[in-house]
Parts: C-alpha cells; sequence; structure tokens
C-alpha cells in the first residue's frame, strides 16, 4: 500500500484540555487523564478494561482526551456512532426536542413516535416497530415474541418452544441471552440459564437444519458475527437459512444490531444476499451516538401476537428517542452513507490486503468493518491496540490477536489511509 503519514496526536488544536472547566474538572480542578483512570478503578465496577485515552471532546471521526491529544476513532462506539460524532443534523434534532418533550412513558401518545416507527417500517420493508431502548433489550423481546407467535400462531406446545442460535454469537449480556454465549468470559459463573435454546455451528446450514424441529420457534443468527471478529458466512449462507426457515414455518431473526444501517455498504448486511428475515432487530446506530434506541422490527403476522401489559418500558419509544431516531432514518433515506461505506470499504479491503503477510495473517472486510488478525509473535488484540493508540488511531481489540475496525462513515479517504498507514507502522 502506498505510504501515509501516520496521523499524529496534537496537543496545540482546540477542545478539551487539562486546564479548562468540563468533564475533566472536579470542584473547578482540572484532573488528569490518570488521575480520572485511577478514580474509576476505585469507583467503577470493573467490568470493563478500557484502553487507557480519557476522551472529553469529540467531533466527526475525531476525539480528544482531557490533555488536548487528538485521536482518530476506528471503533465508532461498536457501530453506535456511524454517523460520526455529533453529526449536526443528529444534535440539531435532540436539541429540538429537548426543548418541547423528552419522556411521557408509553401510559400515554406521543407527536414523535409513530414519525419514528413509520419511517423505521419503509426503511427496512417491514411493518410494525416495537421501540426499545438497548441491543440486548430488543433480543430479549424478540425472544418473547418469538415465543409467544410459536404458541398461538405455529401451534407449539406450552412452554416447549424453542430457539436455534449460532456458536460465536453475540447478542447482549443480560442472564438469557449469555445463557446461549459460547464465550466462557461472558458466560461462566452466571448460571442457572433459561432453556429452550439450541447451538450450532455458524455457517453450517447442515447442522442448522438437524437441529430445527416440530418445537423450533425461530432461527436467531448475527448476519455477520462481530463480536467473533467480524465473521462473514460464505455466500448464500442466509439465503440457505430463509429457505429453512420458510420450509419449516420457522423465524428467521437477524441481529442487525452491529451491522445494520449502513455500516456493511448497505442499510442492511442481509441485502448482500437479496434476503428480508421474518424479524429484524435494530440499534446502536439508531439512536446516532445520542441516545439508547433499538427497535424490533416486523411484520403484523408477528409482532401483532403482542398484548397490552404483556410487554414493555418506561423509555421505549420515548419522544426524543424518537426524534433522533427519525433524524437517523433520513440520513440513511439518500444512500450516502452506505455508498461512502461501499466505497471507502474497498480502500479498507485494499489497504488489509497490501498488509497480509507483513504483520496481518489474515482479515474479514465489508463495508467499513474488519476483523484482522495479527501475527500473534507481534502482540496479542490488546498491544497493538495500544500501540495505534500511541500513533493517535483508536481501535479495540477481541479475541487473542485480533482487533476490529469500524471507523464512522463519514471517515474521509486520507484520514483512512492514515490508519492503514499506522497499522503498517506499529506492525512493522
Amino acid at each position: 500500500m502506498t505510504a501515509t503519514t501516520p496521523i499524529a496526536s496534537d496537543s496545540s488544536a482546540s477542545g478539551a484540555t487539562a486546564s479548562g472547566s468540563g468533564p475533566a474538572a472536579a470542584n473547578g480542578v482540572a484532573r488528569s487523564s490518570q488521575e480520572l483512570i485511577r478514580a474509576e478503578e476505585t469507583s467503577l465496577a470493573h467490568n470493563y478494561h478500557p484502553l487507557p485515552v480519557v476522551v472529553a471532546h469529540a467531533e466527526g471521526s475525531w476525539v480528544r482526551d482531557v490533555e488536548g491529544r487528538r485521536y482518530l476513532d476506528m471503533l465508532a462506539g461498536y457501530s453506535a456512532l456511524n454517523f460520526g460524532h455529533r453529526h449536526p443534523a443528529l444534535i440539531e434534532a435532540a436539541h429540538r426536542q429537548l426543548d418541547q418533550l423528552t419522556l411521557t412513558s408509553r401510559a400515554f401518545h406521543n407527536d414523535r413516535l409513530a414519525g419514528f416507527a413509520e419511517g423505521v417500517a419503509e426503511l427496512t420493508g417491514l411493518s410494525m416497530v416495537l421501540p426499545m431502548n438497548t441491543g440486548a433489550e430488543a433480543v430479549e423481546s424478540a425472544i418473547k415474541v418469538a415465543r409467544k407467535w410459536a404458541y398461538e400462531v405455529k401451534g407449539v406446545a406450552p412452554d416447549q418452544a424453542t430457539i436455534v442460535v449460532a456458536a460465536d454469537n453475540f447478542h447482549g449480556r443480560t442472564t438469557t441471552i449469555v445463557g446461549f454465549s459460547t464465550d466462557p468470559v461472558a458466560r461462566d459463573g452466571f448460571g442457572p440459564f433459561a432453556p429452550g435454546f439450541r447451538v450450532v455451528p455458524y455457517n453450517d446450514l447442515a447442522a442448522l437444519e438437524a437441529a430445527v424441529d416440530e418445537t423450533t420457534a425461530a432461527v436467531l443468527i448475527e448476519p455477520i458475527q462481530g463480536e467473533a471478529g467480524v465473521v462473514i458466512p460464505d455466500d448464500g449462507y442466509l439465503r440457505g437459512v430463509r429457505e429453512l426457515t420458510r420450509r419449516t414455518g420457522t423465524l428467521f431473526i437477524a441481529d442487525e444490531i452491529q451491522s445494520g444501517l449502513g455500516r456493511t455498504g448497505t442499510t442492511l448486511a442481509v441485502e448482500h444476499e437479496s434476503v428480508m428475515p421474518d424479524v429484524l432487530l435494530l440499534g446502536k446506530a439508531l439512536g446516532g451516538g445520542i441516545v439508547p434506541v433499538s427497535a424490533v422490527v416486523a411484520d403484523r403476522a408477528v409482532l401483532g401476537v403482542l398484548r397490552p401489559g404483556e410487554h414493555g418500558s418506561t423509555f421505549g419509544g420515548n419522544p426524543l428517542a424518537a426524534a433522533v431516531g427519525s433524524a437517523v432514518v433520513e440520513l440513511l433515506r439518500t444512500g450516502e452513507f452506505q455508498r461512502r461505506a461501499r466505497e471507502l470499504g474497498e480502500v479498507l479491503r485494499d489497504g488489509l490486503a497490501a498488509l497480509t503477510g507483513k504483520g496481518v495473517v489474515g482479515y474479514r472486510c465489508r463495508g467499513l468493518w474488519a476483523g484482522v488478525d495479527v501475527d500473534p509473535a507481534l502482540g496479542t488484540g490488546r498491544e497493538v491496540s495500544e500501540r495505534l493508540m500511541a500513533e493517535g488511531i483508536l481501535v479495540k481489540d477481541t479475541h487473542g490477536s485480533t482487533i476490529r475496525l469500524a471507523p464512522p462513515l463519514t471517515i474521509t479517504r486520507e484520514e483512512l489511509e492514515g490508519a492503514l498507514a499506522a497499522l503498517e507502522k506499529v506492525l512493522g
């Protein structure tokens, strides 16, 4: 690949600094990154192991720490920031709604929810929306809906419904969801777990077919497995899942919480195989990096099984979330972000191909989303992430020596090439 000057830290540019007030200040006294990290280690549960950077300001594809150092964000909040930090249209929508109405609960109607639901339905081609907050809530909601549908529509005996999932999945961290995880870090120590799930290898249609029977309510899979390292199934796998579920009268639930909303170069990752599942799960980018917004999307024949009182959320569908979510839908209507992901995804793929054999031992790339396997002799994924941080690039490791790249879809070609050059440097 053509060498590009790595993106350097810039402590002289404007933004949050250690000498000013704001997120780094306590009682008017500025606190350094190290002081804040130590305070977190004392006061916060240790359920994360973040890189040692304390972000205080962000815009577009860039963030600054409390000392004013500048970094290119190549993670984008695990796709929650598909449109970059503080996208003007999304910030404007949030500000406007903050001056009007933020919460009613679903005890009452609000004037923003209908438009949000109509927009999501039109964007996906399905007819009905169940608004929630987090991705895990969307998955839990889909499990409830699938079981209810199995009993009322498919005729499965009470309490006998099963759901087939894929090994190496990541659908969230609730006790139900980690119960069908194959990751010991997510699962061990949190049982007992809910029954009713069958785990099969990902990308294996024969194993999937063997697991589906008359009790199966749904097949729940990620079109691309993100946490597993951006694992892309063989061409034809999703079409095979769709054909099998239709033939057996089983729901196909696609978890597009990370892969959806432009990330892979199409609005939905399932579009790469021209299939439409019965149920779509959306989240992360649906809130524009401003508020948590998720949704279960399906046709009335599926979501219509829910009746008042059977499911709910105090904050699900709140006016602020609906306003921001509607603005996200409007951004996606233009096709600009899907196009950028396709075009810049080629730059990312070509750059990783050029690094193969030069520290990169394998990669998987779809749009602006890549899993990069680094030669273990050069370090763990964590160590590579720390070296990139020193070069002004923020990424995150997943398992072993694999890192994930998921920049905002607003990133420029020059910025992306700078990140690739930095990766080449730290692997050299």
